[in-house]
């Protein structure tokens, strides 16, 4: 259901460039989804879900970085806490392993870190754990109204 809901994303935005990768292979780690889409690590945009005292946001970050704790409460006032599995997916309407920044379920907060401008092109999932969506940075920003934000290592 979760690719069906990107899908639904994509045609309602008019995204008619974005076209939905899947594989028989499971993308569920950075790792994993490298391997299936043939680049390296660092070119896999993952999405990791954050909880703040008075709302949850998604952060992408190109796959290889990590959060930068300083950084990250620096820019949120807060400590990074991640959300749990069964929070992620009442959240987001994602299984973890397939969160993306589109077709959400709930409307979110979405921050893009600036690691993945460096990039022509970044691999987010697309809603499931063997999906992903090959697109630039700035088009990802645009798509899905993301915020530049610095807060990796």
């Amino acid at each position: 259901m979760s690719v069906e809901s990107v899908r639904e994303f994509f045609a309602e935005g008019g995204y008619t460039d974005l076209k939905i990768i899947e594989t028989n292979l499971s993308t569920a780690t950075v790792e994993l989804a490298a391997k299936a889409h043939g680049v390296a690590p660092a070119l896999i945009a993952k999405t990791m879900s954050f909880g703040l005292k008075d709302r949850e946001i998604l952060i992408v970050t190109k796959g290889d970085a990590r959060i930068d704790n300083r950084k990250f409460k620096d820019c949120f006032h807060e400590k990074a806490s991640m959300l749990d599995y069964d929070r992620v997916l009442e959240v987001t309407g994602h299984p973890v392993g397939g969160v993306c920044p589109f077709g959400l379920k709930n409307p979110l907060d979405i921050y893009l870190d600036i690691s993945m401008k460096e990039f022509e092109y970044v691999y987010p999932a697309a809603g499931s754990a063997n999906s992903a969506v090959k697109i630039a940075p700035d088009r990802l920003q645009e798509v899905t109204g993301g915020i530049w934000i610095d807060v990796c290592k």
